[in-house]
């Protein structure tokens, strides 16, 4: 879309969704997820605000591919509003293909809007992006924009840097749309070999059909695991901690068990409520601090989505590796251990917890759980046995070990580790 002009053939005036997207853009250069931040554009239609924020996201996958492309071409550093104007724009240019004329116009546009200082930059706006224009040949030679240090270093050390180039691959190549389907309904998109059913980035939720009539929800392909490995079976008595969004609380109300939901924010289990009713199921919400629940009496099983790093959702949320670094790690790892304790003391003897965590590093999976059985004798890891599952997925103390990486000819999944554990029958 190029520059809009204004009643009356005055200048044009700057497009809405890519302003949209560039205050996005600068909400996360002060600190705030994109999630945090969408207030800036909730004056926006629909349609701009979802264009603003798609704009946002293919922009902060490459935000390190952009610099030499940039920097070939300025004399100085502009100013920072400009500089993230220039980087939208090429991305738009070089990585959307998007016709060069309109884009120009609009970035154009969109600098004359910014003051004075803006207006005296548009000309190297105009002049800069003609020439990144040609540059599709650079581009195409560029590699896909590095992990932070503290995150590429132990994915290097646990896999190698031929699968930490992956990992960076499949998030500058974003996320598709998975759903998972309520038993005996059906849900549109592509059936994948471990159950969900996955669309093409970008899909409206709302105008697919089943979504009225609750038939299915949204749920990433590798999320989803965590509830089948746990094998909920009906009447069971499970807790789900840590729950919302949700969507591991339907999987396991969906097989028939008693959910107990357990989660710290009153604002995301009213969310939960809103997707149990539009699926008609039920569950009982309990807003509470996980580490401070306790079952009436001890559970069949428990299902710990323990809070973590995210960064097994990198490409669903690019933002991420800008706004944070490795400072609260060590604090998460020792929560994590606690909710495992937590978790087990719930259980009644033989019962299983379902440990997982959205995150590429080895401290908050495969090493969690080996200190988890060196504290508590008696506990076993059972391997997953589900349907789709690779064997080289699964890790030697018997986890499961998710990456983007994987699947690369369907679009990849989140990076997630997933472990089921079993009391011992005589356990106290």
């Amino acid at each position: 879309m190029g520059a809009v002009t204004g009643a009356g053939g005055d200048k044009p005036r700057p497009d809405r969704s890519r302003a949209g997207a560039l205050r996005l853009l600068d909400a996360v250069a002060t600190g705030q997820t994109l999630d945090e931040a969408a207030g800036v554009i909730e004056r926006l239609a629909p349609a701009e605000k979802a264009r603003a924020r798609r704009l946002a996201l293919e922009t902060l996958r490459r935000v390190g591919r952009l610099e030499p492309v940039l920097d070939k071409h300025l004399a100085r550093r502009p100013r920072p509003e400009i500089l993230m104007l220039l980087r939208l724009a090429t991305v738009e240019l070089l990585a959307l293909g998007e016709a060069p004329h309109g884009v120009v116009n609009a970035a154009v546009a969109l600098a004359r809007g910014m003051g004075q200082k803006g207006q005296a930059a548009a000309g190297m706006v105009n002049a800069v992006l003609r020439k990144v224009a040609d540059e599709g040949a650079l581009w195409a030679s560029l590699t896909p924009q590095e992990m932070p240090d503290w995150l590429r270093e132990p994915v290097v050390a646990a896999w190698g840097e031929e699968v930490a180039q992956a990992i960076e691959a499949a998030h500058e190549a974003g996320a598709s749309l998975d759903l998972t389907a309520k038993p005996g309904r059906e849900a549109p998109g592509e059936a994948l070999p471990t159950g969900s059913h996955r669309l093409p980035v970008g899909t409206q939720v709302s105008a697919l059909a089943g979504y009225e009539a609750g038939d299915w929800w949204v749920q990433d392909a590798a999320a989803a695991l965590a509830a089948v490995i746990l094998d909920p079976r009906p009447g069971e008595r499970i807790a789900d901690l840590c729950a919302a969004p949700g969507g591991k609380t339907m999987q396991l109300a969906a097989a028939g068990a008693e959910v107990t939901a357990i989660d710290i924010s009153e604002h995301r289990l009213a969310r939960v409520a809103e997707n149990l009713a539009r699926c008609g199921l039920s569950a009982t919400l309990v807003a509470s601090d996980a580490l401070e629940w306790q079952a009436e009496a001890p559970l069949d099983a428990v299902l710990l989505d323990a809070p973590c790093s995210a960064t097994g959702t990198i490409r669903r949320h690019p933002d991420l590796p800008l706004i944070r670094d490795d400072t609260e790690i060590p604090e998460i790892v020792a929560l994590q251990a606690e909710l495992i304790d937590h978790a087990l003391e719930q259980l009644k003897p033989g019962g299983r917890l379902v440990y997982a965590t959205c995150s590429l590093l080895p401290a908050e999976g495969e090493e969690q759980i080996r200190a988890a059985l060196a504290r508590h004798p008696g506990l076993t890891v059972e391997p997953p046995t589900v349907p789709g599952i690779a064997p080289e997925w699964i890790t030697p103390e018997g986890g499961l070990r998710l990456r983007p990486d994987l699947w690369p000819e369907r679009g990849g999944m989140d990076g997630f580790y997933i472990a089921r554990l079993r009391l011992a029958a005589d356990a106290t």
